[in-house]
């Protein structure tokens, strides 16, 4: 049997020919890349010659090519299309991947190699990126355990292998749990308030399990319609405990003892490495620095967004009683009674817009502001193979319609795929043997799938995840530095969501929004008075959803604050570390923390205060265009050139200056959330 993944793909860029592979595929493929990357760091540890840049940094950043690629193609795809070969190859590699890396940096040979280069007569003679690079290779061995005794490197060792299997059964387990859920209705009267097309996909969903009458299930595009329209309060009830209780239902897929186990794994591996607190460590690489200056952050933005919230949930709870004579507003009405409350101060709701915002009509703009903006142009590419058939492949064009990138769009959900969105890559944009090779990125969505004759239509929420996963996707597109550990999206965490959220800023721009809107039936464009309602509405319960972002930050910063490890109970932490910014009751069976995927099964423990923090660096750039012009291409030349295309070349603090001319200023993120600007800066 010819296996795909070990000779040349010999494919148009060197794309993954994903219809040729198999599960069993990957099982000899990892073991020739396993042998192949211990071969290449060996090659580096035997080098007798004095080390240099390029016989030790160089080799290290080239080393591992193959393992590297399967990687990316294994992990991406148990994110995206997995099945149980693809999970349990996952489970198996996690590991044995980790403990390659904790090979390299916990190697004393190679570590002694790269830190005699750390003399200033030899960094002197560098330039910026190799600097660069030299400085995040040392850091990261040293922040790896390259300076600890032996027996605190084979407990660090086991402590890495073991949270790396965590985190892959924890986005299992979510996963699992989304999946498990299924509530079937028979009766039309339990469809009361549900618009045409969320019937449409709930009869569609009911009719794939073999069954009549309508389905709806945990992901998105059928619980977030469901929570907002159906006017059966215990049916809302019924979806909100679901979803609120994945992963807490003492089964197999539970996760509370995996939050327990990972916390306090995080905790041994940052006292290990000489650190207090598990954040402590994170934030030592990152632009924040200190738990000090993420809670003074939190803090000041709790302050202007607390005070809202609650007037806002005063507000909806006093509409509810109106409408409906409740007397306690509960989590599961909110959405439900503050899509009616929007809908009567604005004439603006998801119904009315989401006819003009048609998904293939929306990407096309998306790609066309892009081409005003940067000179690009996008071609669909047939020939290429995506990894599954809903998958859209892309070609990237530059300005002088050469090759820039391959675009994976991936935009509806399936029981492989994992909830939520999100932008990867399956090769990252580098320099070698003077080539330049360019990145192959996948965005990936959870948006409504088309039924019968409805195309799938985004709501405003939608059309702005489009614009945010978009903008990590030009991160990646336009990188142009040399070495891979510093291409494209490869910046600080905190640092990582401004492009993504500096994209979201054109869809409260009525001049892009008049191209965007045009009904799917008829053509017409969206009405001028719909888009002013649009724009007016958009910090409509602002200070209810900054006070979510801020508790899911304060939650996070708890966890990984920790400096005894935990035994006690799940809830009752999560329940006391974010009620300070609960504006609405208490559902004491409900938990976010064992769903709370971002800090458990991805990386952003210690950093979910980073989309507040890019928030501050996204609003304050795009002053700029607001300034300059909102389509000014110099602009965004600049934009593109001295942030989008440096990856992690240089400081990101360095990068944002130079295109600001001056360092972040919190009040341009207050002003356009409605509240008043802070007088000291």
């Amino acid at each position: 049997m010819i296996n795909p993944l070990l000779g040349k793909f010999n494919t148009p860029f060197d794309t993954i020919p994903f219809q040729k592979i198999l599960p069993e595929h990957f099982g000899q493929a990892f073991e020739i890349a396993f042998e192949e990357a211990y071969s290449d760091i060996r090659a580096i540890e035997e080098d007798d010659a004095p080390a240099n840049f390029e016989n030790t940094l160089l080799r290290l950043e080239e080393s591992g090519e193959r393992l590297g690629r399967l990687s990316a193609i294994l992990f991406n795809l148990n994110h995206a299309e997995t099945n149980e070969a693809i999970q349990k190859l996952a489970s198996e590699m996690a590991p044995r991947l980790t403990a390659f890396s904790n090979d390299i940096t916990l190697n004393p040979v190679l570590f002694r190699k790269v830190e005699s280069l750390m003399q200033p007569e030899i960094i002197s003679a560098l330039n910026p990126e190799q600097e660069m690079l030299l400085r995040k290779t040392h850091r990261n061995f040293i922040r790896s355990g390259a300076n600890l005794q032996d027996d605190k490197k084979e407990e660090l060792r086991k402590i890495s292998g073991r949270l790396a299997e965590l985190s892959v059964k924890f986005g299992e387990n979510i996963l699992a749990e989304t999946n498990d859920f299924y509530l079937h209705l028979t009766e039309q009267e339990d469809l009361a308030g549900l618009p045409g097309h969320v019937k449409q996909s709930a009869a569609s969903l009911a009719r794939s399990k073999g069954k009549e009458g309508w389905g709806f299930n945990l992901q998105f595009p059928s619980y977030v319609p469901f929570m907002k329209y159906s006017e059966n309060r215990q049916l809302r009830e019924t979806m909100y405990r679901a979803y609120g209780t994945r992963c807490l239902h003492g089964n197999a897929h539970d996760n509370r003892e995996l939050v327990r186990e990972i916390v306090n794994l995080r905790l041994r591996l940052a006292r290990l490495l000489g650190f207090d607190t598990y954040a402590a460590y994170v934030l030592d690489n990152r632009m924040a620095e200190t738990t000090e200056k993420v809670h003074d952050l939190l803090d000041k933005l709790k302050t202007a967004y607390l005070p809202a919230a609650h007037a806002e949930a005063g507000e909806a709870g006093r509409f509810a009683d109106e409408e409906d004579k409740l007397e306690t507003l509960m989590p599961w009405d909110w959405a439900f009674y503050a899509e009616k409350l929007r809908d009567r101060k604005y004439a603006v709701n998801d119904e009315l817009i989401r006819p003009y915002f048609e998904l293939g009509q929306c990407v096309g703009h998306v790609f066309r502001l892009a081409s005003q903006l940067y000179g690009i142009s996008f071609t669909e590419r047939k020939d290429l193979e995506p990894y599954h058939p809903d998958v859209e492949v892309w070609e990237v064009l530059d300005e002088k319609n050469d090759h820039l990138a391959v675009l994976y769009m991936d935009y509806f959900p399936r029981e492989g795929k994992k909830p939520g969105a999100w932008m990867t890559g399956y090769l990252q944009q580098h320099k070698t043997k003077g080539k330049n090779i360019r990145p192959h990125v996948s965005l990936v969505f959870n948006f409504p799938k088309t039924v019968e004759e409805t195309p799938s239509l985004l709501n405003y929420g939608e059309l702005r995840t489009l614009l945010h996963e978009f903008g990590h996707a030009l991160h990646s597109i336009f990188s142009e530095v040399n070495y891979k550990s510093l291409s494209g999206t490869s910046v600080y965490r905190d640092f990582v969501e401004l492009p993504s959220q500096f994209m979201e800023n054109w869809a409260e721009q009525k001049a892009w929004l008049q191209r965007v809107g045009k009904h799917y039936k008829t053509g017409e464009v969206i009405p001028e008075v719909l888009i002013d309602n649009l724009i007016e509405s958009k910090n409509f319960h602002e200070g209810y959803a900054g006070c979510r972002q801020i508790s899911f930050g304060l939650l996070d910063m708890s966890w990984h604050s920790l400096r005894e490890e935990y035994a006690g109970d799940i809830i009752g932490f999560e329940k006391k570390n974010m009620a300070e910014l609960s504006v609405l009751p208490e559902v004491k069976e409900t938990s976010m923390s064992p769903s709370f995927g971002h800090i458990f099964g991805g990386g952003y423990a210690a950093g979910y205060y980073g989309y507040k923090w890019s928030e501050v660096l996204d609003a304050d750039a795009f002053s700029r265009f607001i300034n300059e012009g909102i389509f000014n291409a110099e602009t965004a030349r600049e934009f593109r050139e001295k942030i989008l295309s440096k990856g992690g070349s240089r400081h990101p603090m360095e990068l944002y200056t130079d295109f600001m001319g001056r360092e972040p200023d919190i009040n341009a993120l207050l002003i356009r959330s409605g509240f008043p600007a802070r007088s000291e800066h």
